[in-house]
C-alpha cells in the first residue's frame, strides 16, 4: 500500500501530456517516487546529524539530492 495518493500522481501525469494513465502505471511511479523519497529522507537525516541537529531543514533534503 502507498503512502502517497494516486491523485495527485495522475495529475501530474495528465499535466505533463498524458491523455489515459493505467491503475499499473500510477502504482509504478508512486512506487517510483517513494523509494526516492526515502533515500533523499535517508541521506537528509544524515546530514542533520553530522550537523549535529535533529531537524532535518530543506538544506539538508538540497545537499541530499545533489549527492544522490
Amino acid at each position: 500500500m502507498s503512502n502517497i495518493p494516486k491523485a495527485p500522481i495522475a495529475r501530474i501525469m495528465k499535466e505533463s501530456g498524458a491523455e489515459r494513465i493505467s491503475e499499473d502505471a500510477k502504482d509504478e511511479l508512486t512506487n517510483y517516487l517513494e523509494e526516492v523519497a526515502a533515500n533523499v529522507s535517508t541521506e537528509a537525516k544524515k546530514a542533520a546529524e553530522f550537523a549535529k541537529r535533529k531537524t532535518i531543514k530543506a538544506e539538508d533534503i538540497k545537499l541530499a539530492i545533489k549527492n544522490l
